[in-house]
């Protein structure tokens, strides 16, 4: 115990040393926090009338977020399982990172189900047996519980690697292993469950097709990856951390790879609902092209399609993708548009017309965006903690003093 005390003290100190550029940019995300605490006392106050939600669009950019953000942390898998089914020892030196972006990820995919159920306090019927939420009939208390779960192996696994490099000690591998296997399904399951949440609802027919797991996935495999291969080159240039080409290829391929499917399932859905097109295909025809004079997220869409294109095109150049000054820009092009594509364009879409027919426009308010805002700004600054962290332990920069 005393050791385990030293470890966190040791921890903490050296997170909280840096360089002006770490605290600019710890003071930058710190700037999000004041618009995220006014927009969520607002709505803990008045309730959810200060959001652009209605009766007929009640998911909007809180679950879009979520959605999204479910895909990142099942997306650090693709650093985990190389390493341990295949032992791709370039990434097996860092695959604590990606459990760190795990780790992260959950969290905000957490605070975003808090933000969009109004209140923290109903928080407790979304807790099997002692809620009273419908389980184990409702999908959303079947996601966050998995999502909890995934939290805790990560959490356990990143944590227990790092306390055992810092004390110089071998990892028990006889329970490790099977921790790291289980969570490697888990990040499958995750986003599984979640694709069930959506296609689900026979009412909702652009959500209700089985490809929907699996375009999940997909789009997971892509964005968790682009993010992954942006935080490496960052901490390769910002850090004395050698992460090595062979690593940030290997990832770099995962998306393309993944990118690829994504795409064509894309275009399987759109050939499938336009060619002849039934009262099913409203939602994508709103999507595309506008129904009714309604026409918010058409230029999303294309923006959207055509950057996850030219991303994809560029990617599959090998003297593209191996050119590591570029490579950052397109896949933060490339997380943007996935973005878009599985978070606005998915959720909105599938409440578009409504299952009785009716075509309501969603805008988020500035109450919605602040909210959003600061919570991709906690994720960041745990993010940030959890990593600088285990950079400092992984260097041996930090380690238990000799005694």
């Amino acid at each position: 115990m005393t050791t385990l005390i030293k470890f966190t003290i040791d921890y903490v100190t050296y997170v909280a040393k840096g360089g002006k550029q770490f605290y600019l940019w710890m003071g930058f995300l710190a700037l999000f926090l004041i618009p995220w605490a006014y927009g969520n006392y607002q709505q803990f106050t008045q309730g959810m009338i200060v959001t652009g939600l209605t009766d007929q669009v009640s998911w909007g950019l809180y679950l879009a977020n979520f959605v999204f953000l479910v895909g990142v942390a099942a997306g650090a898998v693709t650093v985990v399982f190389p390493a341990y089914v295949y032992k791709y020892e370039p990434l097996h030196k860092v695959t604590v990172l990606g459990e760190m972006l795990a780790i992260a990820a959950v969290v905000m995919c957490l605070l975003f189900v808090m933000s969009h159920m109004g209140r923290p306090e109903r928080l407790w019927h979304m807790v099997p047996v002692i809620g009273i939420f419908n389980w184990p009939n409702s999908m959303l208390t079947w996601d966050t519980l998995v999502l909890t779960i995934y939290l805790l192996l990560n959490f356990v696994g990143g944590f227990y690697f790092l306390y055992q490099k810092y004390t110089g000690r071998p990892l028990n591998n006889s329970w490790y292993l099977p921790l790291i296997f289980v969570s490697i399904v888990w990040a499958i399951s995750i986003h599984t469950i979640t694709a069930f949440l959506i296609n689900t609802m026979p009412a909702r027919p652009m959500w209700h097709h089985g490809m929907m797991p699996i375009r999940f996935i997909s789009t997971a495999f892509a964005a968790g990856p682009a993010l992954i291969i942006i935080i490496f080159l960052i901490i390769r240039n910002k850090t004395a951390l050698w992460i090595e080409d062979k690593a940030i290829d290997m990832l770099s391929t995962i998306v393309v790879a993944c990118l690829t499917i994504a795409l064509f399932l894309t275009m399987s859905e759109v050939v499938t609902e336009l060619y002849h097109p039934t009262e099913h295909s409203g939602g994508l025809q709103y999507l595309m092209f506008g129904k009714h004079g309604l026409n918010n997220l058409v230029i999303w869409f294309w923006v959207s399609l055509i950057a996850l294109i030219v991303g994809w095109v560029l990617l599959l150049i090998p003297k593209v993708r191996k050119n590591y000054t570029v490579l950052p820009f397109i896949c933060a092009v490339l997380f943007a548009g996935i973005w878009v594509e599985k978070g606005m364009g998915l959720l909105i879409p599938g409440s578009i017309p409504t299952p009785i027919g009716e075509f309501t426009e969603y805008s988020p308010t500035l109450i919605e965006i602040s909210n959003c805002l600061g919570n991709w700004a906690i994720g960041f600054l745990i993010l940030t903690i959890l990593l600088k962290g285990a950079i400092g332990i992984l260097l041996g920069e930090v380690k238990q003093a000799n005694e």
